[in-house]
């Protein structure tokens, strides 16, 4: 009989789970649940990390969390989240990425999160190193802003507030950097703790894929 109960009682919470990762009739799929990290993992200095009125806030050293929640590699899709930053702080969020253990990810591209950050010209928006806004951020401080992320095949645009701030297209044959897997291709998303001083918001993460 405890037998028969344990496996029920799995059984609900896995239904329970899937039942987070499903599309609503829009399309989108809300990727936090704004009261744990279910469905993300933190690589390395999980004090950077925690959960404050809904949202992931991050602050301390190096340090990455991956969304881990769907086999499924992401390829085209449309992602958005609201995000706050504290004077001279720095973040970002990757896609197309893969979860490794250490070290700044070395797969996918990288959306800069960096309105006052003294020491990077790259300011919010930015697919970093790859398509810059130097200097002017789209955003500001202490204020909520939407930061939406669109890729479709070889189209990648950033949006502040619905505003378009790069549209980049890959161009035909491009090869990885050294060290670096800087070609669009498929993947997870993480969001980055830069470092001690930097303390960035992160909530109402979801997504929505698109036919590839």
């Amino acid at each position: 009989m405890r037998q028969i109960s344990l496996i029920l009682v799995a059984t609900v919470s896995l239904l329970s789970m899937a039942s987070t990762l499903q599309a609503g009739e829009d399309g989108w799929v809300s990727l936090m649940d704004g009261k744990t990290f279910d469905g993300w993992k933190i690589n390395e200095h999980p004090d950077s990390w925690k959960i404050e009125e809904g949202a992931f806030v991050c602050q301390g050293e190096r340090s990455h969390l991956f969304y881990v929640g769907d086999d499924k590699p992401f390829k085209n899709f449309e992602f958005q989240c609201q995000v706050k930053t504290l004077p001279n702080s720095n973040g970002g969020i990757y896609f197309h990425t893969k979860y490794q253990d250490e070290g700044w990810p070395k797969g996918g591209f990288e959306c800069q999160v960096n309105n006052t950050y003294e020491k990077d010209p790259k300011k919010t928006a930015s697919i970093y190193a790859v398509s810059n806004i130097l200097y002017d951020s789209p955003a500001v401080d202490n204020e909520w802003f939407d930061y939406k992320i669109i890729v479709k095949g070889n189209h990648v645009q950033t949006l502040i507030n619905d505003k378009v701030c790069v549209d980049y297209y890959e161009p035909p044959g491009a090869q990885p950097g050294e060290g670096f897997d800087r070609v669009l291709s498929s993947g997870t998303f993480a969001l980055q703790a830069h470092d001690p001083g930097s303390k960035v918001y992160f909530r109402d993460i979801k997504v929505k894929r698109l036919p590839e």
